[in-house]
């Protein structure tokens, strides 16, 4: 994965711009979610189920390959409230 995203990811969590755990599934219901990004380690159910909000809501959603990089805590998806780091990820992984 390109070094970009994980560091647009990193900042995104270190301003808190990031929502994951129980506020996840709120946050892509309000539409405060910009973009959804999985591990490639989240299980089915819970892939299914964000795959499913995030198309019903219209809001991107990744799996990103290098997860360690990104996250030292042991989540398994989180959502970009802001939306300058979601086009920005969305940009590097298109180019």
């Amino acid at each position: 994965m390109n070094k970009k995203v994980v560091s647009l990811c990193q900042l995104a969590f270190r301003a808190g711009k990031v929502s994951y755990g129980s506020r996840l599934i709120p946050s892509i219901q309000t539409r405060q979610a910009k973009l959804v990004c999985l591990s490639p380690f989240c299980g089915k159910n819970r892939t299914k189920k964000l795959h499913d909000k995030c198309a019903f809501y219209h809001i991107p959603c990744l799996t990103l390959a290098d997860w360690d990089a990104i996250s030292k805590k042991s989540i398994q998806s989180f959502a970009i409230l802001d939306e300058g780091f979601a086009q920005a990820i969305l940009e590097e992984m298109k180019g």
